[in-house]
């Protein structure tokens, strides 16, 4: 917050976790995509991971991983991982939803949410 004295515990600093994001050599980006349930997958995956590895500064090893994460009722839910530098992660961060979007938008049938509603006549 603005011009606030913020004072920490020593409590809160032994007990807590602490996050190092520059520690490693690479972060991993984590984004997702829904497909609609019509789209074939393997289609979408081999082209997102096409497209993400040409995004500059995502590095080469490890590879991008695009996979099924789950699903949900407008259909499957990718995982969309590329992998960057710490000094680059939101580059790649907005510039993979930008891909994610030019790749999947006007190719695949827009993802919509499916429901079956019954009804039981009165008794």
């Amino acid at each position: 917050m603005d011009n606030v004295k913020t004072i920490v515990g020593n409590n809160t600093i032994f007990s807590g976790n602490i996050q190092n994001f520059t520690a490693n050599p690479y972060r991993r980006v984590d984004l997702v995509a829904q497909l609609n349930h019509s789209v074939n997958y393997g289609e979408a995956i081999n082209r997102l991971k096409d497209n993400v590895s040409q995004i500059p500064n995502v590095i080469d090893d490890p590879s991008p991983d695009v996979e099924i994460l789950e699903f949900n009722l407008a259909g499957p839910v990718l995982a969309v991982r590329p992998y960057c530098h710490n000094d680059n992660y939101w580059q790649v961060y907005f510039d993979t939803n930008k891909v994610i979007r030019e790749t999947l938008g006007g190719v695949f049938p827009v993802p919509e949410q499916h429901y079956v509603i019954r009804q039981t006549p009165a008794a």
